[in-house]
């Protein structure tokens, strides 16, 4: 029988530290298929392609900002069963995020110069959300969800036409963040109160306008 190993208060804060790195400055490795599949690259002019680069770029920093904001939360979750549906999303982010990089990489751009200020941001206030306990843990996670969601709605409303490849990665994005925010409602979420849910909105508003040009 396997020993259950218990870290360090240092052994974790380097753990959250190789996290931080590898998410806001590393590769991602995502563990389901690219939804964009074999789907062809259509021709987009310069200013098409440009704006999908900043919408994609938008989006990549998003699953980094939930990355963050996930990771934080788990880190002091009291429940193990919170704990675990906060990594399990965090793992379905990291497929987001390395979708968005492929994304990037083919519309010859770059993720966020700004995405590990947008980290520690997100997992800070993460930390500070579960603190307050799992309730409000997981009323951070569907209120997050349902901010993404409208926004994907939004990129999916004002990509160039012919950008199926980003269509089809938003799109399954956009299922998973649902099937997040409906999970977390499910488990006993409770409803943030005012202003929360307007401050939330204002920050990823900034983060929007700053990431689809930096």
């Amino acid at each position: 029988m396997n020993a259950v190993r218990h870290y360090s208060l240092f052994d974790r804060l380097l753990i959250e530290a190789q996290h931080a790195l590898d998410t806001s400055l590393g590769t991602a490795h995502a563990e389901r298929p690219n939804p964009a599949g074999t789907l062809p690259e259509a021709p987009l002019d310069e200013p098409a392609r440009r704006h999908a680069a900043g919408l994609m770029r938008v989006n990549h920093t998003g699953e980094v900002c939930a990355q963050a904001l996930y990771l934080g939360q788990a880190a002091v979750a009291r429940d193990p069963a919170t704990r675990s549906q906060l990594l399990q999303a965090a793992q379905e982010e990291t497929d987001h995020l390395a979708w968005c990089a492929d994304r990037l990489h083919e519309l010859d751009s770059r993720p966020s110069l700004l995405n590990p200020l947008w980290y520690a941001g997100s997992w800070a206030i993460g930390a500070a959300a579960g603190l307050r306990g799992d309730g409000w843990n997981l009323g951070f996670v569907v209120e997050t969800e349902r901010q993404v969601e409208a926004h994907l709605e939004e990129h999916l409303d004002t990509l160039p036409p012919g950008d199926r490849r980003s269509r089809a990665i938003l799109q399954v994005m956009k299922d998973d963040e649902v099937r997040h925010a409906d999970k977390a409602q499910a488990a006993g979420a409770r409803v943030l109160p005012p202003p929360i849910p307007s401050l939330m909105a204002f920050a990823s508003k900034v983060m929007k306008a700053v990431a689809y040009r930096v």
